[in-house]
């Protein structure tokens, strides 16, 4: 049974035309002109119960407006939406009591409040029994590991804490859906990989279905099993991520610290991007040679100081993804 269905949506805003020059500017005061922005044009698809699904895509590709539309908190102009049997606009209040969403520009904690004292308002807008509500924090403390942190005021937690505990918050009515949007935006890279294992945990634990969007291919690689891919508000492609990993998310970023030649002769699939005194970037074709023996080649070389593994930008990725479908038609 699918737990999200989506057919034909569409989203449509309109937005004022700004024009250049004084009389112009004068004129849009008493008369402004509009034009229509499609946000999303004619998107369909569908998430199984138990899934992790990444709706991944470049910033402004339709992401948010979209999971926005899932969760009620926008209409759709058009188009029909299932979320767990009910229709969002229609029946948002009984869908908010299956639902948990975490955005990551935005929080559902007091600030100036421990996050204890929003878990116990949460539970009383969410209408849980206080002895649930008391089991439901302690497992949700010991799997999120937060500790000391329920005692401590928002404010005061690092941006990697505090998601940690707006997912927690997210979760206190034990929701069959968890939305999560840009979830590791601005987090370091022990951070990501912490908030990542806690939601495979969440999913392989409690069967709870993650819709994910995100903008980090990280994300998409360590976390999902299937993605579907937006720009400008058109779905590009859906596939599982294990196939997008293979065709276009071959190329990594090695960044080092410590004197490269750059005369020096590379491994095959292995180029230098960008060399100076302190380091070099090197973009490594996984498909000509994997990672790990890039990494040993480097290490190999001796005097390194520092190495870390990126991934391209979203940006690039969808640009292959483009030139690919181009070329195959």
């Amino acid at each position: 049974m699918s737990a999200i269905e989506v057919r034909n949506l569409n989203k449509l805003y309109r937005a004022r035309v700004k024009e250049e020059g004084l009389k112009a500017s004068f004129r849009a005061l008493i008369r402004p002109s509009y034009k229509e922005v499609e946000a999303v044009k004619n998107i369909s698809f569908s998430v199984e119960q138990g899934e992790i699904l990444a709706f991944i895509g470049p910033n402004g590709a339709g992401k948010s407006t979209t999971i926005k539309m899932l969760t009620g908190i926008l209409h759709p102009t058009s188009g029909d939406i299932s979320v767990l049997g009910l229709d969002p606009t229609k029946e948002r209040k009984q869908l908010s009591y299956r639902i948990g969403t975490v955005f990551g520009q935005k929080s559902q904690l007091w600030f100036h409040l421990p996050p204890t004292d929003s878990f116990t308002l949460l539970g009383a807008i969410y209408d849980i029994d206080k002895m649930i509500l008391k089991k439901r924090i302690e497992e949700l403390t010991e799997c999120f590991e937060l500790g000391d942190l329920l005692k401590t005021p928002v404010r005061k937690l690092s941006l990697g804490q505090r998601i940690r505990c707006e997912v927690a918050a997210s979760l206190l009515h034990s929701p069959d859906i968890l939305f999560l949007d840009e979830p590791t935006i601005g987090l370091d890279v022990v951070v990501k990989h912490k908030i990542r294992e806690l939601i495979l945990k969440m999913n392989r634990e409690q069967g709870t279905t993650i819709f994910l969007t995100s903008h980090d291919t990280g994300d998409i690689e360590q976390v999902c099993r299937r993605a579907v891919v937006i720009d400008h508000g058109e779905i590009i492609l859906d596939q599982p991520v294990k196939k997008l990993k293979y065709d276009y998310l071959n190329r990594k970023i090695i960044a080092v610290r410590y004197d490269v030649d750059q005369h020096m002769e590379m491994p095959k699939g292995v180029t230098l991007e960008k060399a100076g005194k302190m380091g070099a970037r090197l973009s490594v074709d996984t498909h000509i040679c994997p990672i790990d023996e890039a990494m040993r080649w480097i290490i190999s070389h001796g005097g390194v100081a520092d190495i870390t593994v990126e991934d391209p930008p979203m940006e690039e990725v969808i640009s292959t993804i483009f030139s690919h479908q181009a070329v195959t038609g």
